[in-house]
């Protein structure tokens, strides 16, 4: 099972990271979403490689934004 990480920034509280799990969990394949908010670290399992696109698409629609 593909596992990705990203970095998300400006995330600062509990709702910020439901809204990043929401949101990321939408998208299709995706099996589970774990968030540290400290670190801003996001990761992704997937039953297939997710574009790297789609992870930043779903975290803009949840406010925010993934590290370069």
């Amino acid at each position: 099972m593909p596992s990705s990480t990203y970095t998300v920034t400006g995330m600062t509280c509990g709702h910020c990271v439901s809204s990043v799990k929401t949101e990321i969990g939408k998208i299709d394949g995706v099996t589970s979403v774990d968030v540290d908010l400290a670190t801003g670290a996001v990761t992704v399992d997937s039953t297939a490689p997710i574009a790297a696109t789609d992870i930043a698409a779903a975290v803009d629609e949840a406010g925010y934004e993934v590290a370069v």
